[in-house]
């Protein structure tokens, strides 16, 4: 076996090319976009190479592919609330080959221990969380959304054989929309609306600029405080909108307001993976003439909720249960356009949110884990702190 740095056109495209081959039997893998993940690894499209550097390899035995992998330091998450300096591992795929899924970790482990890291957390994304995060360990039986990961059953077994331990589960929600809420989300949405300071508004495209920095102003105030999540930038969360924009519906992303200050967001987005399942990953001119219709026919009919936040002052007021009935009051009402919901990832290091789920009403429909590799095998091992 041999590995093979990707330093050239030949051996990126092998990159993106390999997958297509070790999952071209699996019906409920989608395809990602060849340009999102290009995109990861372009340092003039993914900021994180400002505070970062990645490398990818791919594994090779007589000419043929065997399993790829990258890995990364982003410097601005390495020390923040580790007990080492802890990069990272991700895009990895491999036949069910032991040796060979060795051969990528070691060689990944290697790289990261020559520019000072301890551990490595896998597998993750050289970027946020939202996106090509964790192994998908429960839920095989259900197509990923968008830039979210879906592996075979066997990775488990790949990285917990090498080592790896589970460092935070994540939850995947899923609900039929039009199922009733828990009484004790009305109950404390009551409790938000009985205050005439508080108010609820979904955004609006023409005034995006302007919900584009109270999404910031909120995410930095509700998830920065979490560990190994970075503060966002004005320039991230205007890409972030921006890239959001094409396939935005202005009804279903809602922020809450206490004296006009943003305190709260729910945000949803129609499920794209439902319409880019049908372009196979190229997003060409034929590709955006796939895409245009089947958004202009409105076959999508899942909605993803993508992200959900309260600042830290405003929770326990039941700011996070108006949200949720203002989005229903919406979807189920008014405007019945998604049958289906889904709710991103939630870490079993939030029970609050777990909480919350709980009471709207869905339940788990995939399970995936980040794990942890301390390079000092005889270190005590913690897993990610609860948050309180």
């Amino acid at each position: 076996m041999r590995i093979v740095e990707v330093n050239d056109r030949k051996t990126a495209q092998e990159f993106i090319k390999f997958p297509t081959r070790l999952y071209r039997d699996e019906e409920n893998w989608i395809r990602p976009l060849d340009k999102d993940i290009n995109g990861v690894f372009d340092e003039n499209k993914n900021k994180t190479f400002r505070n970062g550097k990645c490398i990818r390899w791919i594994l090779e035995d007589d000419g043929r592919t065997l399993g790829r992998i990258a890995a990364f330091v982003n410097n601005k998450t390495a020390n923040k609330d580790n007990d080492q300096p802890t990069g990272g591992v991700g895009f990895f795929e491999c036949e069910n080959n032991q040796e060979a899924a060795n051969i990528l970790f070691d060689t990944s482990k290697n790289w990261l221990q020559e520019n000072g890291m301890e551990a490595m957390d896998g597998p993750i994304n050289f970027g946020t969380r939202d996106s090509w995060w964790g192994l998908l360990v429960d839920g095989f039986d259900r197509e990923p959304n968008y830039q979210c990961n879906y592996h075979f059953p066997y990775y488990q077994e790949l990285f917990e054989n090498y080592g790896f331990k589970v460092y935070f589960k994540q939850f995947t929600f899923g609900r039929n929309t039009f199922d009733s809420l828990d009484e004790r989300i009305k109950e404390k949405a009551d409790a938000a609306n009985q205050d005439p300071n508080y108010t609820f508004r979904h955004i609006r495209k023409n005034q995006l600029k302007k919900f584009v920095e109270d999404f910031r102003t909120i995410y930095n105030d509700a998830w920065a405080r979490h560990p190994g999540v970075p503060k966002m930038t004005q320039l991230q969360a205007s890409s972030i909108m921006q890239k959001m924009k094409p396939i935005m519906d202005e009804k279903i992303m809602w922020f809450g307001y206490y004296k006009d200050e943003p305190v709260g967001f729910y945000i949803n987005i129609p499920e794209i993976n439902q319409i880019f399942k049908h372009v196979n990953g190229k997003l060409n001119i034929w590709g955006k003439l796939i895409f245009l219709y089947h958004k202009l026919r409105k076959t999508n009919k899942k909605m993803l909720g993508l992200v959900f936040g309260i600042s830290p002052e405003h929770q326990g007021k039941g700011v996070d249960g108006a949200l949720i009935m203002a989005t229903r009051a919406m979807v189920q009402d008014k405007y019945k356009r998604y049958p289906l919901l889904e709710m991103n990832w939630i870490g079993d290091f939030n029970p609050k949110m777990l909480r919350v789920v709980d009471q709207v009403g869905g339940e788990v429909v995939k399970t995936h884990h980040t794990y942890r590799y301390l390079f000092d095998r005889n270190k005590p091992f913690n897993r990610m702190p609860i948050k309180s």
